[in-house]
């Protein structure tokens, strides 16, 4: 049963996961009803495995949307650690609720399509979503009453202003749901649907997979404390007609204020943007809480308006939709693969958590996962959600190597426009490179040279390089074209990140 366990871990699935409740439930019960160590025969495993076979099949296969979990979180655990160094930002001090987080706190989690799931740092300390609820409370609203009727009454468009102006579109409708105005009117639209706080709770319960959430009636009574400028937007919007004709602003400014005092932590947090993530239904209870254009609505609205001042700025270097709270938080969603919640309470001076931009900013540059990054000709970023398994190796260094050993230049020119590594080895530590040049192929030489820019150093396991086999061999214009390449190739290396970007892009322009 242990290795079961141990394996399962290995996969990200957890103990926790209600998926496999009766799996583990039947596990126990075979443990308890024996003395000693337990063997796990063919019976009793089909007996425990037997309503979870498809799952836990797709997680020892590796079928999982992130397949080697493994090494994916030790990227996620570096990362969190570069972030974790960053000291700088100020905690929020409006109400004391917020100002008595110690600036130290910083927790990552993550939660698959799959319901992998990876925790890191201070991830059950509980904490208000404050504007981190927008998003939410919007996708609810469409959920319940449709694209049309909800845009009735709030606008698309990001404001270029502040989150709390006093400050309508040119049709009187705040600009988008992710500034105050926006949320405000939204509340009311759910205070008149749902008649009860209870049932937004309910709706958030099962989006966190009933995971923690809670209630701070303490920040509740701090912001209605503290909001005069959340009740000055309201008085505005009252003015300009901007509520349901059937609500009561006031209660609507409550029904805010209670929202925004809503609790998770990292881990429940982390389940409702995988929520979001995978289209509305809960990875780790299967159950559709929303609908895909209630998805779709939120997730384009969280990437153009979600990150306050800084979200063109987010936009342009993560590229993913996100949202973030006064809190320190930062909902960050990754469409199709995963959701994460960053907590750190020092907020730079746009109102965001330093080290959960840090930190998104170091995912994106790390992992294809920024929303153009899928143009992947032009980028060198790992891709979790690839399978690089033996065979698949084995299978593109062969074919590789026969394309090199035909002097094929348009098959190599197949391959770098695949994102194959074009220095990958065989079992003798030869490249492409090598084969080329011990075979006299001229174009080839000069294509994995001057457009795919490989490196010319590489030593085989005889210590030869491609320019030692081309002068073996006698093939005078290889070796020509090497010796050349040689006397560049340094000062390619030498060259910084930036502009070694810049060439390859200049790179796969000039093989297409």
């Amino acid at each position: 049963c242990f290795c079961i366990l141990l394996a399962l871990k290995k996969t990200g699935l957890l103990m926790s996961d209600p998926r496999l409740h009766d799996c583990f439930r039947q596990m126990r019960k075979s443990t308890r009803d024996s003395s000693g160590v337990v063997m796990v025969d063919q019976k009793l495993f089909r007996r425990c495995v037997g309503n979870n076979v498809i799952l836990l099949t797709q997680a020892f296969r590796k079928k999982f949307i992130i397949p080697d979990f493994e090494e994916f979180i030790l990227h996620i655990d570096r990362i969190y650690d570069l972030a974790q160094r960053e000291e700088g930002g100020q905690v929020a001090d409006y109400i004391p609720q917020l100002a008595k987080f110690s600036p130290d706190l910083w927790g990552v989690s993550l939660c698959t399509i799959d319901g992998q799931r990876h925790s890191v740092g201070d991830t059950k300390v509980p904490f208000c979503l404050q504007s981190c609820v927008k998003p939410l409370g919007y996708a609810m609203a469409v959920h319940e009453l449709g694209t049309e009727r909800v845009h009735q009454f709030v606008g698309k468009e990001p404001s270029g202003l502040r989150f709390n102006k006093l400050s309508l579109d040119e049709e009187d409708k705040p600009h988008n749901p992710m500034v105050n105005a926006g949320a405000i009117v939204i509340s009311s639209l759910i205070k008149v649907k749902s008649k009860g706080f209870s049932i937004v709770m309910d709706f958030l319960k099962s989006m966190a997979g009933n995971e923690y959430l809670g209630f701070s009636n303490a920040t509740f009574q701090s912001e209605k404390e503290t909001g005069d400028r959340n009740y000055a937007i309201g008085y505005y919007l009252k003015e300009k007609k901007c509520f349901p004709s059937n609500s009561d602003m006031i209660a609507a400014l409550d029904f805010y204020f209670q929202l925004c005092s809503i609790e998770v932590t990292c881990e429940s947090g982390s389940v409702i943007a995988a929520t979001l993530a995978n289209g509305g239904i809960c990875p780790i209870t299967g159950e559709r809480v929303l609908s895909a254009e209630a998805v779709r609505n939120t997730l384009s609205l969280m990437h153009s308006c979600g990150m306050y001042d800084f979200s063109g700025q987010f936009a342009f270097h993560v590229g993913l939709p996100a949202k973030s709270g006064v809190s320190g938080a930062v909902l960050l969603v990754v469409p199709n693969v995963m959701g994460m919640m960053c907590w750190s309470p020092p907020l730079d001076r746009t109102g965001n958590s330093v080290r959960g931009i840090h930190f998104c900013q170091n995912l994106v540059s790390n992992f294809n996962f920024h929303n153009y990054d899928n143009l992947r000709h032009f980028t060198k970023k790992n891709d979790p959600r690839r399978v690089y398994d033996d065979l698949v190796r084995n299978k593109s260094v062969v074919n590789l190597m026969f394309a090199a050993y035909s002097g094929d230049v348009g098959a190599l020119r197949r391959f770098a426009l695949s994102a194959v590594n074009m220095e990958q080895r065989d079992y003798d530590s030869r490249t492409a490179l090598h084969i080329a040049a011990a075979e006299g192929h001229v174009e080839a030489v000069i294509f994995l040279t001057e457009v795919c820019k490989v490196n010319p150093n590489v030593k085989d396991r005889w210590g030869n390089t491609p320019l030692d086999d081309a002068m073996q061999f006698s093939h005078s214009a290889v070796v020509s074209v090497l010796e050349e390449y040689q006397r560049v190739y340094s000062d390619i290396d030498s060259q910084s990140d930036t502009e070694e970007q810049k060439a390859t892009m200049e790179t796969l322009k000039s093989v297409v």
